[in-house]
């Protein structure tokens, strides 16, 4: 009959348990390198739209609009047509 081996005792066994899965450690690095590369590929292209800006707050903790006025910056001329007429 033959013998199945066991694992070793001491201190290779205890470094050896302590690792995480080779499958754990290979998604980690898959999952660093795919944010590597999109970062990489945003820096590269730079800002996607140009007249965007973040969101401003004002001194008294509001934002920059001061209320309900919707601030529609650079889509002037831009036809809101909704439905299906035409």
């Amino acid at each position: 009959m033959d013998q199945i081996p066991q694992p070793a005792d001491g201190p290779a066994a205890e470094a050896s348990s302590k690792l995480p899965p080779p499958a754990l450690c290979g998604f980690l690095l898959l999952l660093v390198l795919m944010f590597m590369a999109s970062y990489a590929v945003g820096a590269s292209v730079g800002p996607v739209a140009p007249g965007m800006h973040g969101t401003r707050t004002t001194q008294n903790g509001t934002g920059g609009n001061g209320g309900g006025d919707m601030d529609m910056g650079g889509m002037d001329g831009m036809h809101m047509n909704h439905g299906s007429g035409g």
